[in-house]
C-alpha cells in the first residue's frame, strides 16, 4: 500500500515512539496535520506561538530523555521557531523540529511563507535536512532521530515541501540504525588516557571535579556519585549540571561561576587538578581563562564533543567519550590499583573548604524588612514544602540564579532553564513540557514579571489541555539582573528597566481560566505555596510582590576572576585568622569588594 508524504512522516514519528508533537498549523503543514487527525495515534499540543512549541518540546526532552518534536509550517512559523531551535542548541537538547517548505519548484522564488529554512537555522542546529524526494522522508526522519540523540545531542531541523508531503510512495522504516559514514561519534574513552588521568587526579594535592550537563544529557549521574564518593574529593557544579550530584552531599561545594558559591569559585581557582566532566569552560564559569589559570594546575577534560576540549582552556590530558563510559572506567582503575590521595594533602584541602564554607555566602537578612518579601525566602519556602524534590522551571534573569543558589536539586532532570543561550520567556513553556512527561510531580515555574509576558499567551494552552503546573512569578518591578549591572556598573543609570504598566497577573490568570493569587507578605509565602500544592487539577499562578532592589550575590564581573566576587554586604569584611586556615597569598580585604 502507498502511503502519502503527510502519512510516512507521521507512521515514521510512530516507529521513533514519539508520545507528543508540539506544534501550530499553517498551510505548507495542512497535509501533516490531516494526516496526524486521521492516524490518531499521536498527542498533538497546540501551543499559541511557534517558539513555545519548540521550548515545549525541548523540555519534554529535559524531562524524559527523549527525543522532543516539535512541528511548525513555513516562512514564519519556521522563523518564530528558530530561537527555541537556538535555546536547545546552546544546551544539546535531542529534538527533531519539522518544517513545512513551500512546493519544490516554488523553492527560490520568494514563494508566500517562503524562508532558506536550511539557510536560516544552520548556524544553531545540529544538523538539518531539505528533502526533495518522497522515497527519501522515511530514511531522513530516521537519520535525523538518530543525530540528535546520538554524539553530543542536539536539534534537528527536517525541512519537507508540501508537495513532497502529497507525493505518495511505499512506506518502509529502517528497523536498524543509519550507517552515516560522516557521523560517527566516540563513545569509549581512550584506555591509555584513561590510565594517566586516573594516575595524575591520584597525585593532586588540591583535587576538585567540575561537571556540567553533559553528566545529565549522558545519564552519568550515578557513575559521577560512585566516583566522588569513591575518591573523597569536593565537587562543583555547572548550572546546567545542578541535579547530576545531590546539592546535600557534604562533597558538593554548590554551583560555581558568576553567580556560584564562595566556596566553590575558590575551589576552583586554587585547585592543582581539575576533572572536568560534562563541562566545557565557558565564559559564565571561569571568566577570563588567563585569570583562571594565574594558578598553576592540570586539567583533565571529559567530553565527548571533541571540539569542546581546549576551547577555552589548555587541558593536560584529554578523554573524548561518552562520560558515563569513561567515568565507570575511571572508577574500576581506581579501585583495581587501589589509589588514594594523600589523606594529609586532602584533610588540608577540605580544611580550608570548609573555612570557606564556614562564611555562608548565601546567608541573607530575613528579618529587619518587616513584611517585605526577599526572593530568596520564597525559594528556601518553596523547597522546604517540596522537599526539594518538585521539577522547577525558570525563565532568566535573577529569579533564575536566586533559584540555582536557594533550591537544592537532588536528582537530574529536575532543573530545566536556559543556560547557553539565555532565553527569557522559556519557564512557562518548559513547565508545560516537563509536565506532561512527568504527570504524577509538581512542577513549579519559577518566573519574573518581565520573563512570563515573552510567552505569557500559553496560559491558554495549559487550560485547553489542564496542565495544572504552578507559576511563581517574583515581581520586583524591574528587568532586575539588568537593573542590577546598571547599578554595580553604569552609575544606577536606570536605562529601560522598570516597569510602570505591568498587568494584574491575578486577573490575567482568571481571564485565562486559571486560580490567581497576589502575594505582598511575608507571613503569607508559605499559606500560598501550600495552597497551590493543593490545587492538583489547576494552573496556580502564585505573583510575589518581592523586594525591589535585591541584588544577587556572590557576582564575578566581566574582565573578573574567580577569586574577585562582588561579596553579600555580611562578607565584605577582614574574616577572623581562625577563618581562614592558613590559606595564603590572598587579599580577603579588597578583592571582593566592589
Amino acid at each position: 500500500m502507498q502511503l502519502s508524504g503527510a502519512q510516512i512522516l507521521v507512521q515514521s514519528l510512530k516507529a521513533e515512539g514519539v508520545e507528543y508533537v508540539f506544534g501550530y498549523p499553517g498551510g505548507a503543514v495542512l497535509e501533516i496535520y490531516d494526516a496526524l487527525f486521521q492516524f490518531n495515534k499521536l498527542k498533538h499540543i497546540l501551543v499559541r506561538h511557534e517558539q513555545a512549541a519548540v521550548h515545549a518540546a525541548d523540555a519534554y526532552s529535559r524531562t524524559s530523555g527523549k527525543v522532543g518534536v516539535a512541528l511548525v509550517t513555513s516562512g514564519p512559523g519556521a522563523t518564530n521557531a528558530v530561537t527555541g531551535i537556538a535555546t536547545a542548541y546552546s544546551d544539546s537538547i535531542p529534538l527533531v523540529v519539522i518544517t513545512g517548505q513551500v512546493a519544490t519548484p516554488a523553492i527560490g522564488t520568494d514563494a508566500f511563507q517562503e524562508v532558506d529554512t536550511v539557510g536560516i537555522t544552520r548556524p544553531c542546529v545540529k544538523h538539518n535536512f531539505l528533502v526533495t524526494d518522497i522515497n527519501d522522508l522515511a530514511v531522513t526522519i530516521k537519520k535525523a532521530f538518530q543525530i540528535a540523540a546520538t554524539g553530543r545531542p542536539g536539534p534537528v531541523v527536517v525541512d519537507i515541501p508540501k508537495d513532497v508531503t502529497q507525493a505518495m510512495a511505499k512506506f518502509s522504516y529502517p528497523q536498524e540504525d543509519v550507517f552515516i559514514r560522516s557521523y560517527q561519534p566516540v563513545t569509549q574513552g581512550h584506555a591509555g588516557q584513561i590510565k594517566k588521568a586516573v594516575q595524575m587526579f591520584a597525585s593532586a594535592k588540591r583535587p576538585l571535579v567540575y561537571f556540567g550537563g553533559g553528566v545529565v544529557l549522558g545519564n552519568a549521574h550515578q557513575e559521577l556519585i560512585d566516583f566522588i564518593h569513591l575518591t573523597g574529593v569536593p565537587c562543583t557544579g555547572t548550572l546546567m549540571g545542578l541535579g547530576a550530584f545531590p546539592s546535600s552531599d557534604r562533597q558538593f561545594l554548590g554551583m560555581l561561576g558568576m553567580h556560584g558559591t564562595y566556596e566553590a569559585n575558590l575551589a576552583m581557582q586554587d585547585a592543582d587538578v581539575v576533572l572536568a566532566i560534562g563541562a566545557r569552560f565557558d565564559d559564565r564559569v571561569v571568566s577570563v581563562p588567563s585569570k583562571f589559570l594565574e594558578k598553576p594546575k592540570k586539567i583533565i577534560h571529559i567530553d565527548i564533543d571533541p571540539s569542546s576540549i581546549a576551547k577555552r582552556v589548555k587541558v593536560d590530558i584529554p578523554i573524548v567519550g561518552d562520560v558515563k563510559n569513561v567515568l565507570a572506567d575511571m572508577a574500576a582503575l581506581w579501585k583495581k590499583q587501589e589509589l588514594l590521595l594523600s589523606p594529609t594533602s586532602l584533610e588540608k584541602w577540605w580544611q580550608s573548604l570548609e573555612s570557606w564554607r564556614k562564611r555562608d555566602c548565601l546567608w541573607f537578612d530575613n528579618d529587619n524588612d518587616g513584611d517585605i518579601i526577599k526572593p530568596q525566602y520564597v525559594l528556601q519556602k518553596l523547597a522546604e514544602i517540596t522537599r526539594n524534590s518538585a521539577i522547577i522551571t525558570s525563565d532568566v534573569g535573577q529569579h533564575q540564579m536566586f533559584t540555582a543558589q536557594y533550591y537544592p536539586f537532588e536528582r537530574p532532570r529536575q532543573w530545566l532553564n536556559s543556560g547557553g543561550l539565555g532565553t527569557m520567556g522559556v519557564g512557562l513553556p518548559y513547565a508545560m513540557g516537563a509536565k506532561l512527561a512527568a504527570p504524577d510531580q509538581d512542577v513549579f515555574c519559577i518566573t519574573g514579571e518581565g520573563s512570563i509576558q515573552m510567552n505569557i499567551q500559553e496560559l491558554s494552552t495549559c487550560f485547553q489541555y489542564k496542565i495544572p503546573i504552578n507559576v511563581v512569578t517574583l515581581n520586583n518591578g524591574y528587568l532586575g539582573m539588568v537593573r542590577q549591572w546598571q547599578e554595580l556598573y553604569y552609575s544606577n543609570r536606570e536605562s529601560e528597566t522598570y516597569f510602570d504598566s505591568l498587568p494584574d497577573f491575578v486577573k490575567l490568570a482568571e481571564a485565562y481560566g486559571h486560580i490567581g493569587i497576589r502575594i505582598d507578605k511575608k507571613g503569607d509565602v508559605e499559606g500560598a505555596l501550600l495552597e497551590a500544592i493543593k490545587q492538583k487539577d489547576r494552573l496556580v499562578f502564585m505573583d510575589f510582590i518581592t523586594d525591589k532592589k535585591q541584588n544577587v550575590f556572590p557576582m564575578v564581573g566581566n574582565g573578573k576572576g574567580l577569586d574577585e566576587m562582588v561579596l553579600p554586604p555580611h562578607m565584605r569584611e577582614t574574616p577572623k585568622d581562625s577563618d581562614v586556615n592558613d590559606v595564603k597569598d590572598r587579599d580577603y580585604d579588597t578583592r571582593s569588594v566592589p
